[in-house]
């Protein structure tokens, strides 16, 4: 008997839910509808071969069976592909913005990537000297024409003149708050983490009232000079402390999936 030399799973990735999702998607829905209709084609066109070489089968059934599975198939596996696409352009953007928060690594800061909370995940989170930051990456396709803009008032969003359907804003401010209850409960400290939003690709145009927000709404190629360049607040014991716990925290949800 040997065993893996390692005691516990590696951390997530940038990206990671997407990648689980679009698991899901080709196992659940590609894979069984595609073998389905697959499979009644070839019995369809076995019975249609039959019927030409005079064996008097009846290859009406097995048509039909076809004609079923068919377009019960098509409509799931399109809206697969659909899914499929949004996902992974989802988890493109996770990616992208976790390797500009990867160069925050050289000043000292703790990098986290897809936490996991009860039913929703945190796409990076950054404990650094100037604060723990929650960021959440908004990936959306650009228009054709124009340049993409996107207006933030410090309570929402435009998206070139469009209100999206979840204000990202409240969003980012839930899973903070979320964040700083599980680092008070497992550090007893108060950590106050920022909320932040990225949209990578899009120009953001802060109005006046979005100065007085608490959350910080960024392309990300800006977000590590913003966090470099704050104030610290946090000692390098506060920075261990909070990475030791939360790496704790995922560690454990991790270990829980074996």
């Amino acid at each position: 008997m040997s065993r893996s030399p390692l005691k516990d799973r590696p951390l997530r990735n940038p990206g990671q839910s997407g990648d689980d999702e679009l698991d899901n998607i080709i196992r659940d829905t590609l894979v069984p509808y595609a073998l389905a209709g697959s499979m009644t084609f070839i019995m369809a066109f076995m019975e249609w071969t039959r019927w030409f070489t005079g064996a008097r089968p009846n290859p009406w059934l097995y048509t039909l069976l076809f004609a079923l599975v068919f377009a019960i198939g098509f409509v799931k596996i399109r809206g697969a592909f659909k899914r499929a696409k949004n996902i992974k352009l989802g988890r493109d953007g996770e990616r992208a913005v976790g390797q500009y928060l990867e160069l925050l690594r050289e000043n000292g800061a703790k990098v986290f990537h897809d936490v996991r909370g009860p039913s929703f995940n945190i796409d990076h989170v950054v404990i650094h000297a100037s604060g723990v930051y929650v960021i959440e990456t908004k990936t959306y396709s650009k228009p054709d024409s124009g340049q993409p803009v996107i207006q933030f008032d410090g309570e929402g969003v435009q998206i070139m003149g469009r209100t999206p359907d979840r204000n990202p804003v409240s969003q980012s401010q839930a899973l903070a708050r979320w964040l700083g209850e599980l680092l008070a409960d497992s550090t007893g400290k108060a950590f106050h983490p920022r909320p932040v939003v990225v949209f990578p690709g899009w120009f953001i145009e802060p109005t006046a009232e979005a100065k007085k927000s608490d959350v910080w709404v960024l392309n990300p190629k800006a977000l590590p000079a913003f966090i470099a360049n704050s104030r610290a607040q946090l000692s390098a014991e506060s920075v261990q402390l909070a990475a030791f716990h939360l790496s704790r925290y995922v560690r454990a949800l991790e270990r829980q999936k074996k």
